[in-house]
């Protein structure tokens, strides 16, 4: 080949790789990307050992294995030290007798830090200067890629984290309640959102019970989540009835033209009464369980979102026994795209539990039958039901 040609392969391969590595910001599919570029433009086998996120060497085995993997644990020495980018062209002791040449350069991010190595082997002959060059070049592009998917996993983490804390800890409802709650992410790649619930305790034996789903994902959200979570259980301190309570809780946010709508729906239950008395800004309807295990959507006036300031919330009241269990939810355990929302409440109001299922078993249920582990939006439910009274 002459000097020309090479020169248009190198950069023929180059703009292959920056197409083909790096598509996504996951660590596993870049080290898939990477070796399966090798493999179709440098060598006969390609392998990509990481680092564990504390620093420690890469564990044995590769995290990535594209072509004959046994050729490269041949020739791994035990305890042998990862060449440089300047020792490319050196063999691996091991492999000479086999024929083989191996060769192995770090992967770094854009900081510097060395996040592992990737090795190739050929057989039968040594790596070109236009091989060598190929395969620098695809680590580092790799090694940048890598570095920005760790930084984006942390990020994720931290939302993650700060929204499981925030939700995992709602206030502690009057022990005539039982309840049950569950938050479940969109998935390991998603932001998490502005999903949350929340149990009020309230006098005379009363509790208000809250979910709620601010608009948009991400940490701005979760911070969002937070201050309504806080202004609610400011407003419903008052003790007030829900509607007024969204009322208030409306005008507050509305003042806060920094503040992303939110949808909210509260229950106040009243177990001496036997009743619930429910408001709703914008939010979905929740459902009753009867004792037999059938399920029953809530009517009820549904009044704008909060943060619009228009008010005109309406309270619904309905008889609420020992043997019926309330479900609250955000709308990520109903929706599915393309379809009505009719359809998927109608989904759920058609489920039928075993009979006498207590809080616990109705949120465990409903999110195994409508697969709520696989939903495309964040899901938030809150199961209560009024405890039995002994009878004496």
């Amino acid at each position: 080949m002459g000097e020309y040609e090479a020169v248009l392969a190198r950069v023929d391969a180059l703009e292959h790789a920056a197409a083909e590595i790096g598509t996504r910001l996951d660590e596993d599919v870049i080290c898939a990307e990477l070796a399966g570029f090798l493999l179709r433009r440098v060598a006969d086998a390609a392998a990509v050992d990481l680092r564990r996120q504390d620093g420690a060497p890469a564990l044995p085995g590769p995290a990535a294995v594209a072509g004959n993997a046994a050729l490269l644990k041949d020739a791994e020495a035990p305890g042998a030290e990862t060449p440089g980018a300047e020792d490319l062209d050196a063999e691996v002791p091991d492999a000479e007798s086999a024929g083989r040449t191996v060769l192995a350069v770090p992967l770094l991010a854009a900081t510097g830090e060395e996040l592992g190595r990737v090795r190739v082997a050929r057989a039968g002959g040594g790596f070109s200067g236009h091989d060598t060059a190929v395969l620098a070049h695809a680590a580092r592009l790799a090694g940048v890629h890598l570095g920005h998917a760790r930084r984006l996993a942390a990020t994720e983490a931290t939302a993650l984290h700060l929204q499981r804390a925030l939700v995992a800890e709602p206030g502690r409802p009057h022990p005539n309640l039982e309840i049950a709650g569950r938050y479940l992410p969109a998935g390991p790649r998603t932001l998490v959102g502005g999903d949350w619930f929340e149990t009020v305790r309230l006098h005379f034996g009363r509790s208000l019970l809250v979910v709620g789903d601010v608009m948009g994902h991400g940490l701005d959200a979760a911070v969002d989540m937070n201050a309504y979570r806080g202004a609610l259980r400011e407003v419903a301190a008052t003790d007030l009835p829900p509607h007024r309570v969204l009322r208030q809780l409306d005008a507050v946010v509305a003042e806060d033209e920094g503040r992303r709508p939110a949808t909210c729906l509260l229950i106040q239950v009243d177990p001496a009464r036997s009743t619930a008395t429910f408001a709703s800004a914008g939010h979905l309807p929740p459902v009753v369980f009867a004792a037999d295990g059938s399920a029953e959507l809530v009517d009820l006036p549904v009044g704008p979102p909060l943060g619009t300031g228009l008010g005109g919330y309406e309270p619904a009241v309905r008889t609420l026994t020992p043997a019926d269990t309330l479900l609250l939810f955000t709308d990520g355990l109903v929706e599915r795209r393309g379809e009505d929302i009719d359809v998927s409440l109608a989904r759920l109001a058609a489920l039928r539990l075993p009979a006498g299922s207590g809080p616990e078993a109705v949120v465990r249920e409903v999110l195994r039958r409508l697969d709520a582990h696989t939903a495309e939006d964040d899901v938030a439910v809150l199961a209560a039901r009024v405890r039995e009274r002994p009878v004496h």
